[in-house]
């Protein structure tokens, strides 16, 4: 059995809030040389992807998952807390968490800890001219993974759907807070509607971990 001490923790604690601020700080950076661009995007997302290999870090006792009986599928952890910015979340999901095709109104990476996650890639195939209706055609798919990370551009379009036997442990970096993120669209595919994601399908807690 491990034992950890308030020391230890505290200690853990400070070095996870120092690479969270080495990592933004050199995000900003990219993003001001290269603008909101798919290079931008693969150089963050080396740097995110280094992040999710420390794991003594985000140990998963520290970030737990949802209990199973809380009705929940996912939680969401705020690393950057009170910062207007960037955001960096920490989001542990349950199997059987899936959400509709949704864009992000701001550029995002995502990165694995532990844990896979079904991610369908999706385009619009109608002329953009009827804000309530929409219709999409599947891309490709990722599963991201444990060195295997993705990105999007704002207007890009997923959807995830979790099936692994264990709870993912995942780095999600926005270029703004999610609540901010007023603009996001969901596509919902079985009715050909529009909807307003964060509104009708974000769940909204987060706990601030600084």
């Amino acid at each position: 059995m491990t034992t950890t001490t308030n020391e230890s923790s505290s200690v853990i604690a400070a070095q996870r809030r120092e690479a969270v601020q080495d990592l933004l700080a050199d995000a900003r950076s990219i993003i001001l040389e290269k603008g909101v661009t798919r290079e931008a995007l693969k150089a963050i997302s080396a740097l995110l992807l280094e992040l999710a290999t420390r794991h003594t870090l985000f140990d998963a006792t520290d970030f737990p998952p949802p209990r199973l009986d809380s009705g929940d599928t996912s939680t969401r952890y705020r690393l950057n807390p009170g910062e207007d910015g960037l955001a960096l979340y920490l989001n542990s999901l349950l199997l059987g968490k899936t959400t509709i095709p949704h864009n992000h109104d701001t550029w995002a990476v995502i990165a694995a800890i532990e844990g896979a996650e079904l991610n369908r890639i999706y385009r619009r195939t109608d002329d953009g001219r009827d804000p309530e209706r929409a219709t999409l055609e599947l891309l490709h798919e990722v599963v991201v993974r444990p060195g295997i990370p993705i990105a999007f551009l704002p207007d890009d379009i997923h959807s995830i759907h979790v099936g692994g036997a264990e709870p993912t442990l995942h780095l999600h970096l926005y270029g703004r807070p999610l609540e901010a993120l007023t603009g996001r669209l969901g596509f919902e595919t079985d009715t050909g509607f529009v909807v307003r994601y964060n509104a009708k399908h974000l769940q909204r807690a987060t706990q601030a971990v600084g």
